[in-house]
């Protein structure tokens, strides 16, 4: 029944409404330009069919137990997070916009035997946002606004947690950015997990999520970075992130979110040579 309400949600947003296919055309447009037309009109039509799928299958996790997420999200390597912790070592799992992201935090949980707090954005609709912080904490996690997350992670320096943030979202025109090459287009990310692997001396986890058949995945975790950090060094995190997540997208196109406005703005002259590591002026002397 839920996977019929996915079916309507994709003819009604896709079909009818032509909600961001705009968009969708452009990303995809910017991003594949080897492509032909007919095969990038493809990958967007599954993709919209997939997160009408995802739709209800975030409806059935509501309710779910661990031993269903365990059943329906196998992660693979799951001991490489129990040797992090067994270290008292903070691990920051860094994930993205594939397949049915918001099943990654439940069946972290219910699979780690660990509480795993994520950074996220509040939803504007008080009631809808509380809401979603207790579908995201059933399992022991703390959801942790954005703008508070660098307090909590100093309140709580010197005890190990596990982190996870989307990292895949566009940081606002005014913050700090690290830009790079990505899908053929000048990008920016946030900065934050470099920040963070600095300060808490962390090990940093890539999550990649694959979609299996339908209602299942597979996680396999990477390891982007881990101690000992040379202190005088750029840290590599996002830059690493970012060449992961753009060799998953080009495997598995449909999975991602295309309908994100992930180029709302261009680079600006201050910013040094993309690819490289790039920071914004601003944010070179900003800590």
């Amino acid at each position: 029944m839920l996977y019929g309400l996915g079916r309507f949600a994709y003819v009604l947003t896709f079909h009818v409404l032509r909600w961001r296919r705009d968009l969708a055309a452009r990303n995809l447009a910017a991003a594949f330009p080897e492509k032909t037309q007919g095969e990038r009109d493809a990958i967007m039509r599954q993709n919209y069919r997939n997160l009408g799928e995802t739709l209800a299958e975030i409806f059935w996790g509501f309710g779910a137990s661990a031993e269903d997420f365990a059943g329906r999200v196998v992660i693979e390597n799951r001991d490489l997070i129990a040797r992090f912790l067994e270290e008292r070592r903070t691990v920051l799992l860094l994930t993205a916009h594939m397949c049915n992201w918001e099943w990654l935090l439940p069946a972290g949980g219910a699979q780690f035997g660990i509480p795993i707090d994520t950074v996220y954005k509040p939803l504007r609709v008080e009631a809808l946002d509380e809401f979603v912080r207790d579908a995201r904490s059933r399992f022991g996690g703390k959801p942790i606004p954005m703008k508070s997350f660098l307090f909590e992670v100093m309140r709580r320096a010197g005890q190990p947690h596990a982190y996870a943030m989307v990292a895949d979202q566009t940081p606002l025109r005014k913050s700090d950015k690290f830009w790079t090459r990505f899908l053929n287009q000048d990008t920016a990310f946030f900065l934050g997990a470099d920040k963070i692997t600095r300060f808490l001396d962390a090990a940093v986890v890539y999550v990649a999520m694959r979609r299996v058949s339908r209602g299942r995945y597979r996680v396999h975790l990477e390891v982007l970075s881990e101690p000992p950090y040379d202190p005088d060094a750029e840290l590599p995190v996002m830059e690493r992130y970012v060449r992961k997540l753009e060799a998953e997208i080009r495997a598995n196109p449909a999975d991602w979110l295309w309908i994100h406005n992930k180029w709302k703005y261009a680079k600006p002259p201050d910013a040094t040579q993309p690819g490289k590591g790039a920071w914004s002026r601003r944010s070179q002397t900003h800590i």
